[in-house]
């Protein structure tokens, strides 16, 4: 071991030095500043470091909080069309008109198109005249057929002149039917030229336009999408589907849709379809929701955000979500003990929702936790309390 120096012989080496040296007035300099340090780390050495006290950190908290929490799968939806049809025309002819505008709110019932009629009509007539022709025709052939009947009992005529005449009344009465049915067809045919909704909804993009000429069964002249109500598809992963059959067994399930960064109240609605196949590809199963939509809130294509709700947990722990920590054993938040100290605390968490975090284990109801300054703080240490504002369970400063 290095002996430590004392006063004493540092004079000697001192004095020793300068005599045998006959150091020059620089020289002389230099020697007694290396003494002045020698003297200093001298006198450091001996005394005793004093410790420095341990300042508090400063740290805001909130209390663990018991609530009823709505146990919910999140997952992202396609806004559908409650129906969806596309208009086409029966029937041919010139476009005579558009009873409204591209974009327009219609009911079912409502007059959409109109196809030039007169061709109809006039086959209409064709045929009413052609059944009265084969009406008059065949009531004679009836007629007759009554009474070569009568004859043929009484032996006045042969059998194979009754035969024909009983085959022309039975001829002609085919025909008659035969034209009942053709006027049947050409009045459908003129009614086919007034195009009514078949549902209420919303119409899209005119693909038709008055003056066309139209073609039977041709290309959608427009497009109606029934939003109100109006569904919503997500897809949810095959893991959770034991536990929405469930729950849906035993009620209809709350479905809420929002969009992204959308500051208003969700819209509300309920879970009415559950496909009948998993996804293979995907392994995941295809929920739909339908939402009443009175407000057309909703649109045809947009994606939401879908909570879908299971049920609620009563007296559940949840803490503000910017309390947890990720550390190299897992989630934990620091938890500040009654002598004012911070504990690092392992924790299990669940679902988190509107800046919540549900804890599964690892916290009670009452114990506080730190919110804002948790990257000074380590276990053991002394906290100071700031005061915070609690805002829906997120403190701030």
């Amino acid at each position: 071991m290095r002996k430590q120096i004392t006063m004493r012989s540092f004079r000697k080496t001192l004095v020793s030095t300068v005599l045998l040296s006959r150091p020059s007035p620089l020289s002389l300099v230099a020697l007694a500043a290396l003494a002045a340090g020698l003297l200093t780390v001298t006198g450091c050495s001996s005394e005793k470091k004093k410790a420095t006290p341990q300042l508090a950190v400063p740290v805001i908290v909130t209390a663990a909080m018991e609530k009823n929490v709505p146990v919910t799968l999140k997952a992202i939806g396609s806004v559908e069309a409650y129906n969806t049809v596309s208009i086409r025309a029966r029937i041919g002819g010139a476009l005579t008109r558009v009873a409204f505008k591209e974009g327009q709110d219609v009911k079912q019932g409502d007059l959409l198109f109109v196809i030039d009629p007169r061709p109809y009509q006039n086959a209409l007539q064709a045929v009413l005249a052609a059944l009265a022709r084969d009406r008059a025709q065949a009531a004679n052939a009836e007629a007759d057929a009554r009474r070569y009947a009568e004859l043929i009992q009484k032996g006045y005529v042969a059998r194979q002149q009754y035969d024909q005449v009983a085959t022309t009344a039975e001829a002609l009465k085919a025909t008659v039917q035969s034209d009942e049915a053709a006027v049947e067809i050409a009045r459908l045919n003129l009614q086919y030229c007034n195009i009514l909704a078949p549902i209420s909804g919303r119409t899209g993009n005119l693909m038709v336009h008055q003056g066309d000429q139209i073609k039977a069964d041709d290309i959608a002249m427009v497009v109606i999408n029934q939003i109100t109500p109006i569904n919503a598809s997500f897809s949810i992963p095959e893991q959770s589907l034991p536990e929405i059959r469930k729950y849906a067994s035993a009620g209809s399930l709350t479905v809420e849709a929002s969009f992204p960064n959308d500051t208003g109240k969700p819209t509300k609605g309920e879970l009415t379809f559950i496909n009948n196949t998993v996804d293979l590809s995907t392994r995941t199963i295809l929920l739909k929701a339908t939402f009443p939509n009175t407000d057309k809130r909703l649109w045809p294509g947009q994606f939401v955000n879908v909570n879908l709700t299971l049920t609620t947990r009563s007296h559940a722990v949840v803490i503000p979500t910017q309390a947890l920590q990720a550390g190299q054993q897992g989630p934990f938040v620091f938890v500040i003990k009654p002598d004012l100290t911070a504990e690092s605390r392992p924790i299990t968490p669940g679902q988190e929702s509107n800046g919540e975090t549900l804890i599964e284990k690892g916290l009670q109801a009452g114990e506080k936790v730190v919110t804002d300054g948790q990257l000074r703080l380590v276990p053991g240490a002394r906290v100071e309390i700031r005061p915070g504002l609690e805002l829906g369970g997120v403190v701030t400063p």
